[in-house]
């Protein structure tokens, strides 16, 4: 039972977060032959004020 955890920033549609997911679970189905219905696909949205890289906001 894979679980695939995405960090993004926030500002994605719906529909690519959706086309990510079936994507995700297919390649991941693909290479481990776990079934579908048993990957977990877990995404985490950040907001864009807190996000830092090298010690400076990313904005």
């Amino acid at each position: 039972m894979p679980f695939i955890h995405v960090e993004l920033i926030e500002g994605r549609s719906e529909e690519q977060l959706t086309n990510m997911v079936k994507e995700i679970t297919k390649v991941v189905s693909r290479n481990t032959g776990a079934p579908q219905e048993n990957i977990h696909v877990i995404v985490n949205e950040m907001k864009k004020d807190r996000y830092a890289q090298g010690g400076q906001w990313k904005k």
